[in-house]
C-alpha cells in the first residue's frame, strides 16, 4: 500500500495533506508492529505491540474525525483528543524505539517531557511553560509536530527515491556497481579496500542510510578486504567510512538534498553543485588514507584474476547511469523532485527488466523488494514523526536560539570557537540516529549560531550535514560502524575509531566551508576564487591523509604537514599560497613519490 501510494503522489500530485501525512504514519507504524509481532516470541513484546498499535490507531481516528477543522485552525481541543494525542505522541516514540533503537526514541522522549515540565528547568533551560492543550494542539492535532514540514517532504518526495534503491536492488545492480569496482581497483595494493570505497559511495547516495549501506555492500567488500590481508578492524572502518561519504555524494545524497533544498529554500541543483567537490574530496582524502595505510602493510599482492563482465552487467551499469542521468535531466527540465524520481524508477524498472526478464517471474525477488521499500519507507516516516515532536518543543519554548545565543557568548564572536563547539555539539546529537532526522535536529538546534556569526545559509547547513553524518563513524555511538564490526568479526569500538582516523580529513572540510566558502560551487562566487579555494582545499586533504599513516621511518614530518593544512586552510589567500609553496618544499623534501603517492599504489 506504502509504494501505491508513493507511486500515485509522484504522479499525480498531494491528493489531501492531512490523509497523506496522518495515513502515511498510520499505514507505516501497523506495518512496523505487524511484521515484530510475527518475530516476537515473548508475550509482553507482543502485547506491547497491541497496545501501541491500538493507541496509534484512535489517536489517528481522533485526528480525521476533526481533520477538517484543523486544516483551517478552528478546532478547540476536547479532554479526549488531550489523551488521545498524548497517546498518539507516546506510541510513535515507541514505535522509533522499534525502528532504530532506544537512542532516537529516549532522544524524543525527553524532549517531550521537557515540553511538559521544562518551566521547572534550571537556568537558559527554563520556558515559559505551556498547557497540556497547546502541547498536544501543536505537536499531534497540528501541521508543525509530528506532521509537519519533515514529514510532508519524505512522504511527497523522499519515499520515491527509498523505492528507486529498492529497484535496483531487485534488478541486482547493487552486485554489479561491486564487481564495476573491484574490477576499477583491481591494480591498486589497496585492492578491495578501494573498491569497497568507490561502491560504498555509487550505492550510499541513494540508499539513504550509511548502516543499510554497510549491510549491503559490505557482506561481499569486508572479506574480500580481509582476504588481501588487512586486519578486521580495519576492513570494517573502511566499509563504514565509505559508506557514511555515501550520504554527502550528489545527486542524492541519501535523500538529504530535498529536505535540504526545501528547508534552505534553494533549488535542488544549487544543492547538488554545493556538495559536489567536497564529495570528491572526501573519498580523495579515503583513498589516500587507505593507500597510505596499505603501504606498509603485509598484504597479498600476487596477481588477482581478472574480472571480466558479461553484456547483460555492463547493460546493468548502463541502466544505472541512465537512470540517474534521467533524475537530474527531469530535475533541470523543471520537473518536481517527485515526478522526476518516478522517472527514474520508470527507466530502471523498463531497461532492467528487458535485461533480465526472469526476475519478473521471480516470487522471492519481489518480495524482497517489497519487504525492503516497504520496511525502510515505514521506519522512515516513523522516525520523521518523532523528529516531529523534538522540532515542535523546540519551536515551542526557543531553546534552539537560546542555545545559538549561549554558544555565542561563551566563543565572545570568535568564529574558530564556535565552530569548534557546534562540530561537538553537532557530532553529539547526531550519535544514534540516521542521516534524515540527525540532519534535521542539528540544523534546527545549531543552524541559528552559525547564522549568527554571518555564515551563509548554503554553507550552515553544509557544515551541520557533515558532522551529522560523521556521527555515524564517532564513537562512542558510532552506528556505521558497529554494524560493520560483527560483519569484519572485529570489536566494534576499535572499528569506530579506525574510521574516524579514516575520514579525519571529512573531519576538516566542514571548516573550509567558512573558510575557503568559494570551494561551494554555485553559492555566487566566481570561478576563479573557487579554483583557488578548491587547489588549497585538495592539498589540506592530501597532507592530513597521509600525516594519519605516515611512512616508516617518515612520522616526524606529519606535523609539519598538519601545520602546512591548517596554513592552507583558515589563514586568507596570501597564507594560503606561502603554504602551498611549503607544502611542495615538503613533498620534495620526503621524495615526492614516497610522501603524497605511497608505493606500488
Amino acid at each position: 500500500m506504502i509504494i501505491v501510494v508513493v507511486f500515485y503522489v509522484s504522479v499525480f500530485g498531494v491528493f489531501s495533506e492531512s490523509y497523506l501525512r496522518v495515513g502515511m504514519l498510520l499505514v507505516s507504524g501497523l506495518l512496523i508492529l505487524l511484521t515484530q509481532i510475527e518475530r516476537d516470541e515473548g508475550l509482553i513484546g507482543r502485547l506491547l505491540a497491541l497496545v501501541t498499535a491500538a493507541c496509534l490507531s484512535v489517536a489517528v481516528y481522533q485526528y480525521f474525525r476533526a481533520a477538517s477543522e484543523i486544516e483551517t485552525g478552528l478546532y478547540f481541543l476536547t479532554s479526549a483528543d488531550i489523551w488521545l494525542g498524548l497517546l498518539g505522541l507516546i506510541a510513535v516514540i515507541e514505535l522509533t524505539r522499534r525502528s532504530v533503537g532506544m537512542v532516537m526514541a529516549v532522544v524524543a522522549a525527553v524532549v517531550l517531557i521537557y515540553g511538559a515540565f521544562g518551566h521547572l528547568a534550571p537556568g537558559f533551560m527554563r520556558h515559559a511553560g505551556m498547557t497540556s492543550e497547546e502541547l498536544v494542539q501543536v505537536l499531534w492535532f497540528s501541521f508543525d509536530g509530528v506532521f509537519g514540514r519533515p514529514m510532508a517532504t519524505v512522504v511527497s518526495t523522499i519515499l520515491i527515491f527509498i523505492i528507486f534503491g529498492a529497484v535496483l536492488e531487485l534488478l541486482t545492480i547493487d552486485l554489479v556497481l561491486v564487481k564495476l569496482a573491484l574490477a576499477a581497483t583491481g591494480r591498486v595494493r589497496s585492492g578491495p579496500a578501494a573498491a569497497a570505497t568507490v561502491a560504498s559511495g555509487l550505492f550510499g547516495t541513494i540508499s539513504g542510510s550509511a548502516v543499510a549501506n554497510v549491510v549491503g555492500t559490505g557482506v561481499i567488500t569486508i572479506p574480500l578486504i580481509k582476504k588481501r590481508g588487512f586486519k578486521s578492524h580495519f576492513a570494517g572502518a573502511v566499509e563504514a567510512a565509505a559508506s557514511s561519504g555515501g550520504q554527502i555524494t550528489p545527486p542524492i545524497m541519501g535523500a538529504v538534498a530535498f529536505i535540504m533544498a526545501d528547508v534552505t529554500g534553494q533549488p535542488y541543483l544549487t544543492i547538488c553543485a554545493a556538495a559536489t567537490i567536497p564529495a570528491i574530496l572526501y573519498y580523495a582524502g579515503l583513498f589516500m588514507s587507505i593507500s597510505s595505510a596499505a603501504r606498509d602493510m603485509d598484504l597479498d599482492t600476487s596477481e588477482q584474476p581478472k574480472l571480466s563482465f558479461a553484456w547483460r552487467e555492463v547493460a546493468q551499469i548502463i541502466v544505472f547511469m541512465l537512470s540517474l542521468t534521467a533524475i537530474v535531466v527531469a530535475m533541470v527540465g523543471g520537473s518536481s523532485p517527485a515526478y522526476s524520481g518516478f522517472i527514474g524508477v520508470a527507466f530502471a524498472a523498463v531497461l532492467g527488466f528487458a535485461l533480465r526478464p526472469d526476475l519478473l517471474s521471480s516470487i522471492p525477488s519481489w518480495l524482497k523488494f517489497v519487504r525492503s521499500a516497504g520496511m525502510i519507507s515505514a521506519q522512515l516516516v516513523v522516525i520523521v514523526g518523532s523528529v516531529g515532536i523534538i522540532i515542535g518543543i523546540l519551536n515551542l519554548t526557543g531553546v534552539g536560539l537560546r542555545f545559538a545565543s549561549l554558544v555565542a557568548s561563551y566563543a565572545e564572536g570568535q568564529l574558530v570557537v564556535s565552530l569548534l563547539l557546534m562540530a561537538l555539539a553537532c557530532l553529539l546529537l547526531g550519535m544514534g540516529m540516521p542521516t534524515v532526522p540527525a540532519y534535521l535536529i542539528i540544523v534546527l538546534v545549531m543552524g541559528p549560531a552559525l547564522q549568527k556569526l554571518g555564515v551563509p545559509i548554503i554553507h550552515t547547513h553544509m557544515f551541520v550535514l557533515y558532522f551529522g553524518v560523521l556521527s555515524a563513524v564517532t564513537p562512542p555511538v558510532a552506528l556505521a560502524a558497529f554494524a560493520a564490526a560483527p560483519i569484519a568479526g572485529a570489536g566494534a569500538m576499535r572499528t569506530a575509531v579506525e574510521a574516524s582516523r579514516l575520514a579525519l580529513p571529512g573531519f576538516v572540510i566542514p571548516f573550509a566551508f567558512i573558510y575557503q566558502p568559494a570551494m561551494l560551487l554555485g553559492t555566487g562566487y566566481d570561478l576563479l576564487d573557487s579554483a583557488q579555494s578548491i587547489v588549497f582545499v585538495t592539498l589540506a586533504v592530501l597532507l592530513i591523509s597521509r600525516a594519519c599513516y605516515p611512512a616508516k621511518g617518515k612520522a616526524r614530518y606529519a606535523p609539519i604537514g598538519l601545520a602546512l593544512a591548517m596554513a592552507l586552510l583558515f589563514f586568507g589567500p596570501w597564507v594560503s599560497w606561502i603554504a602551498v609553496a611549503g607544502t611542495i618544499a615538503l613533498f620534495s623534501m620526503v621524495r615526492f613519490g614516497n610522501f603524497l603517492i605511497p608505493e606500488n599504489s
